[in-house]
């Protein structure tokens, strides 16, 4: 499986000469190795959330031998289930919320995306996701409201009309998108009821909703197998080729004709292994430079508020506004994340002292003070991970976080505040209700804030709120 880590890993070339690189003739036109190095690194920034959103469409819905197939283009995939220990293909999954997913390929013909009737206590969303990673449009509790409805999704050229039924349009900013449905579970007695929901979500081309026969085909697209070995070299030749299926857009206007000197985008034919010596280095060494800026960012990124760090890295052109350093921050950080509108996730590997968060050298404790919960409209988590993988913890009672609509089977103090217990062994019998089981090792926490309030107290804007998360506290 091609994870997101495997892809940033992976990109880092190795390449080793021993003439000195400036002695070589650049080819006619191209520019000399150090703005080539330049170039290679700007494009690695820019391309980087480009190749990874590539990467899973490939396997999702491409390559049906993937062992990650979802679905063909254009149908949903419903998994009636949350993501457990024994999901290690994507690191820091959410284990709150059934997925639905589809991809829709919308170079022939909208797609029109169909929702149920979902009862207003039920959070849902549906997240719309261009291939350029930009959340371009939201259905759902927050957006949309509960009510059923018909819309419909357009590619980057479309210019039809809007057909009687449909309440609104999405246009992508490339043809091929991503609707990502997320389905709140109340408990796990609660699985049947979220099937029913999921069975209401639809997925079909403009043509079958209006009972029509189909007037145009896509073109058989041939698409190149992606993995983490062929990443390490095939970089550019990925960002090339995805790139004709985005139409530059304004502010991309300056980086692709960057890319263009160094013979990458629409009409172009870069391939690395042909590439000279020289011009092997240049493009390596960018995109080492280029990934260790990334890196560094995404240690940085947002505010540290009682050890948590806040941030809100997710959301459309116009939030990034050619900012490709914050695009690539956010996809790696957590690609796929929602508009902090819709999500918010603190996340922390420390306590409210700043060290490091071990289950083998501590037990640790998070406590809400009365009337101090995450204050949101629909619902809160927190979930534990293992610090080293970022993965879920199997555990002797299957806990994989503690959220709001558990709060009523939890334990309160006397004042009214709630107490997590965070640490690899049972609390006890009478403090289990809020036990949050530990790896016995380095760990890693992320809340998730669905609906964030906007009204004070709120986390937003995300760090500068009036609402800050507590603080872990080690027990002494």
């Amino acid at each position: 499986m091609l994870t997101k880590r495997d892809l940033l890993r992976s990109t880092v070339l190795t390449v080793a000469v021993a003439a000195s690189p400036v002695a070589a003739l650049a080819q006619t036109g191209r520019p000399g190795f150090f703005k080539a190095k330049d170039i290679a690194e700007a494009g690695f920034i820019f391309g980087l959330p480009i190749v990874m959103n590539y990467g899973v469409m490939y396997e999702y819905s491409v390559d049906r031998n993937s062992g990650q197939f979802k679905a063909p283009f254009n149908h949903l995939n419903n998994q009636a289930r949350v993501y457990t220990y024994k999901d290690t293909a994507i690191v820091t999954p959410n284990s709150d919320t059934p997925y639905s997913m589809g991809w829709m390929d919308l170079r022939a013909e909208p797609i029109v995306i169909s929702v149920p009737a979902v009862d207003p206590k039920r959070y849902y969303s549906v997240q719309l996701v261009d291939g350029n990673t930009y959340n371009y449009g939201y259905l759902g509790s927050r957006a949309t409201g509960s009510d059923a409805g018909d819309y419909m999704v357009v590619g980057p050229d479309w210019k039809g009309a809007t057909p009687p039924g449909i309440k609104k349009v999405f246009q992508s900013g490339t043809q091929f998108s991503l609707a990502i449905i997320r389905t709140q579970l109340f408990n796990p007695e609660d699985l049947d009821d979220v099937v029913k929901v999921q069975a209401g979500y639809k997925m079909q081309p403009l043509s079958a909703y209006l009972k029509q026969p189909a007037t145009t085909a896509s073109a058989a697209v041939d698409f190149p197998k992606i993995d983490k070995e062929l990443v390490k070299t095939n970089f550019f030749e990925y960002l090339d080729f995805v790139l004709q299926f985005a139409p530059p857009q304004e502010n991309e206007k300056e980086i692709r004709a960057a890319l263009a000197k160094i013979g990458v985008g629409p009409g172009k034919t870069f391939n690395f292994k042909d590439l000279p010596l020289e011009q092997k280095l240049e493009i390596g060494l960018g995109m080492k430079e280029g990934e260790k800026k990334v890196e560094e960012a995404v240690a940085t990124v947002g505010k540290r508020i009682n050890g948590w760090q806040v941030s809100a890295p997710f959301g459309d052109n116009a939030q990034y506004n050619g900012d490709w350093l914050k695009r690539a921050v956010a996809a790696k950080a957590g690609i796929y994340g929602n508009d902090a509108v819709e999500a918010t996730y603190p996340q922390t590997r420390i306590d409210g002292d700043g060290q490091s968060l071990d289950g083998s050298k501590h037990n640790y404790t998070l406590t809400f003070p009365p009337g101090q919960q995450p204050p949101v409209n629909s619902f809160w988590s927190v979930t534990m991970y293992d610090g080293k993988t970022q993965l879920l913890i199997e555990n002797p009672i299957n806990r994989y976080l503690i959220n709001s609509p558990m709060l009523p089977n939890m334990k309160k103090n006397d004042d009214g505040s709630v107490t997590l217990y965070i640490q690899n062994r049972s609390p006890g019998a009478d403090k289990e209700s809020n036990w949050l089981p530990a790896p016995d090792g380095p760990l890693y926490l992320v809340m998730r804030l669905y609906w964030p309030k906007t009204e004070p107290p709120s986390i937003l804007p995300a760090g500068e709120g009036t609402w800050k998360p507590p603080a872990i506290v080690a027990a002494r």
